[in-house]
């Protein structure tokens, strides 16, 4: 078959059709990407990720990071494997998170990627404390002369290019802040915060009672999803902040919580 006749039986896929060759690539590959499946299907990534939520609902597939891993398959992607995903969502909700931090504010970031883009628009600030745990932020604000900079310094998670542990928690106990913006590997109404490990959630935990306010910093990508087994429960009152892609389906549960406003960029 030439790569003309190819393209075009693509296109003339029915919806069933798609999702079950989706569904054996996810088993061929492992993961797969939505904007990568929409280029290779030709649809557009909305459509993608329509069939990736059934197939989700179906027990088929998982979902992941701007696309989905087989469901028995429970690799954590790596920090450099997330930088590239959601990349404007990411940024856009990282530049309203800046916005709302004020002079002579004391702020906690979470290690992650959304939270390394809400670092990258304080590289100008002044009078401006920081503390985190994350590697992306440090080195986005290691040069920021007006920024005073805490490490919650512990364990090394290679995979998350975060701080986890004991010695990370001990230096959080002696510390407050006006603002926590905490990230998520999934995020659950009811659960809460999702990782992939238990160390991950208990500083999460512990960060997210060492602030006024509190904002999870989630792409609608994370939104219900449960890629792991590690929670953070949120029982306070708190702001969710992700980008406009979020379906209503996708914010409903959130938005009936009664302690939590649900902010889209």
């Amino acid at each position: 078959m030439t790569q003309e006749a190819g393209a075009e039986e693509r296109r003339r896929l029915r919806a069933g059709d798609r999702r079950e060759l989706i569904a054996r690539m996810i088993q061929t590959d492992g993961t797969v990407v939505v904007e990568e499946l929409a280029r290779s299907l030709e649809v557009t990534p909305s459509t993608i990720r329509r069939d990736l939520a059934l197939l989700t609902e179906q027990g088929t597939i998982a979902r992941t990071y701007g696309g989905a891993m087989s469901a028995g398959h429970t690799a954590e992607p790596t920090l450099g494997q997330r930088s590239g995903l959601a990349v404007a969502e990411k940024d856009r909700i990282g530049r309203w998170a800046a916005a709302r931090i004020g002079p002579g504010d004391t702020v906690i970031l979470d290690a992650g990627t959304t939270t390394g883009r809400l670092a990258h628009h304080l590289r100008a600030r002044t009078d401006l404390t920081v503390i985190t745990s994350g590697l992306t932020a440090l080195r986005e604000l290691a040069e920021a002369d007006g920024v005073e900079l805490i490490t919650l310094a512990g364990t090394l998670r290679h995979v998350s290019q975060g701080f986890v542990g004991p010695l990370a928690e001990l230096t959080l106990s002696r510390l407050t802040a006006d603002k926590v913006f905490l990230g998520a590997d999934g995020l659950d109404a009811q659960l809460g915060i999702c990782e992939a490990s238990l160390q991950q959630t208990s500083l999460k935990e512990m960060m997210a009672e060492r602030g006024k306010e509190l904002y999870v910093l989630a792409d609608s990508s994370k939104l219900g999803q449960s890629p792991f087994t590690a929670w953070a429960p949120l029982d306070r009152a708190w702001t969710l902040v992700t980008d406009s892609g979020a379906t209503d389906g996708q914010l409903a549960p959130f938005r009936a919580l009664p302690d939590t406003e649900v902010i889209t960029v």
